[in-house]
């Protein structure tokens, strides 16, 4: 599998974002995209997980379903952790679990990977900021899709979590998916290949 960008821009609110990107990511590899703030990184995983429109370009998946759009076949990790603050934090797990395709049941084992397990009865709203980003994590390990496309994945996280983090990407990789990650700093991939976007405009 290769995910392959070619010429990318992306317009957004009538401001070219960025343009002429291009980059090639297979299975088992990771590439992190840097840069100053406002080059566009988010936008360009934005524009991945098809959530915002290309304005020139082409992007391809080889090896992937081809009955599927990429964004279709990706997990996007945004800087917002999408939780219903209403819910338990096993309910918005088992609710993610089947929006994405996967089997709720797998809930209790994604919440013990990310070390969510004791609070699985808690309300989300009374998470930390911390347990937020590691309860958005958890999406990452009970549905599984070869693509993670991960913005700031480290944001909020201590050590302890960072680490957990890194062994999760490692695993990844090591089966065979791929991560495309926007990070100000290392997220703990030493291998990874870099990105990095040009000057603010």
């Amino acid at each position: 599998m290769r995910l392959l960008g070619s010429d990318l821009a992306c317009v957004r609110g009538g401001r070219r974002v960025f343009s002429g990107i291009a980059f090639g990511v297979g299975a088992g590899e990771a590439l992190v995209v840097t840069g100053p703030n406002g080059v566009g990184k988010s936008s360009l995983l934005r524009l991945v997980a098809g959530l915002v429109g290309m304005a020139e370009g082409r992007l391809s998946l080889d090896g992937g379903d081809p009955e599927l759009t990429i964004g279709e076949q990706a997990h996007y990790l945004g800087h917002q952790d999408a939780l219903k603050t209403s819910l338990s934090v096993h309910e918005n797990i088992a609710f993610w679990a089947s929006f994405l395709g996967g089997r709720a049941a797998k809930a209790p084992a994604a919440l013990a990977t990310v070390g969510l397990d004791g609070l699985a009865r808690l309300p989300a709203i009374y998470l930390s900021a911390g347990q937020r980003r590691r309860l958005s994590i958890a999406r990452l390990v009970a549905v599984a899709r070869p693509i993670w496309l991960l913005d700031e994945p480290t944001s909020a996280l201590d050590a302890a979590a960072q680490a957990m983090l890194a062994e999760l990407m490692r695993s990844h990789l090591a089966g065979g998916g791929l991560i495309v990650a926007a990070a100000h700093g290392p997220i703990g991939l030493d291998a990874a290949k870099e990105l990095r976007l040009g000057s603010p405009r």
